[in-house]
């Protein structure tokens, strides 16, 4: 993978985190969703901020992420952008202070072993 190739990978994992991030911070503004209150919600998903910078971002990373493509193979990209679950995890835990259970960490390392995996070159 190029400089060029390894930039847009990090900005497409960015983005997506950042839109993780906000999308849950937006989340939590309006509170937990049940049957008497899912369409009003779904009505303020368009009126909060966060959950539309949530939005953009994952637009970005998606842009970000097209131009990747048209650039390395698929079955390089692809696992590649699986170390957004490892930025997600730490978002949840540093941002949200949401647990880590040891189950947890242990699938996440087996996600950085296959990353680690696909792109090494012989």
């Amino acid at each position: 993978m190029t400089p060029q190739e390894f930039g847009l990978l990090v900005v497409s994992m960015i983005a997506s985190v950042l839109g993780q991030f906000f999308l849950k911070a937006g989340a939590l503004k309006l509170g937990k969703v049940n049957s008497g209150n899912v369409v009003s919600h779904v009505l303020n998903i368009i009126m909060t901020p966060e959950l539309l910078a949530g939005l953009v971002c994952y637009g970005l990373g998606a842009i970000a992420y097209i131009l990747l493509l048209t650039r390395v193979k698929l079955s390089v990209a692809g696992p590649s952008a699986a170390l957004i679950y490892i930025f997600t995890v730490l978002l949840g835990y540093f941002a949200f202070h949401e647990p880590i259970p040891g189950t947890r960490l242990f699938g996440l390392a087996f996600i950085v072993c296959g990353v680690v995996l696909v792109l090494w070159q012989r």
